[in-house]
């Protein structure tokens, strides 16, 4: 079964305006229920949701150092131009410590299954 990482932003630390008004508690249930979706189709997940710099460099190092990944998923929302650098750094922490690992990029949690499918 392929082992995939979703890697994004917790929604604690992103205006709400940003989420469609929505709260961060539902923008996390829809975005596990997304997960959900792509378990359901064979496919091993995790979730690493960072927060907007202070630790999440170290956050995601700690969940790729536990094991092999074979895909890495990088949630829209870290790709804001806004966090461009964070975006940057996260990149480079996977590319150092997953460089087997496929990489692919949603638009939003709705196409996360697309995204991994393209990959793995």
């Amino acid at each position: 079964m392929p082992v995939v990482l979703a890697l994004g932003l917790d929604p604690e630390f992103v205006d709400p305006k940003a989420m469609g008004g929505f709260s961060a508690p539902v923008v996390r249930a829809y975005i596990d229920a997304q997960l959900e979706r792509i378990r359901a189709l064979g496919y091993e997940m995790e979730s690493c949701m960072v927060d907007l710099g202070d630790t999440a460099e170290n956050v995601l190092s700690e969940q790729l150092r536990k094991r092999a990944f074979d895909c890495v998923m990088i949630g829209a929302g870290l790709r804001n131009p806004e966090f461009l650098r964070l975006f940057e750094k996260l990149l480079n922490v996977v590319h150092a410590l997953a460089p087997g690992a496929k990489i692919c990029f949603n638009s939003s949690p709705a196409d996360s299954a697309e995204a991994v499918q393209r990959w793995v």
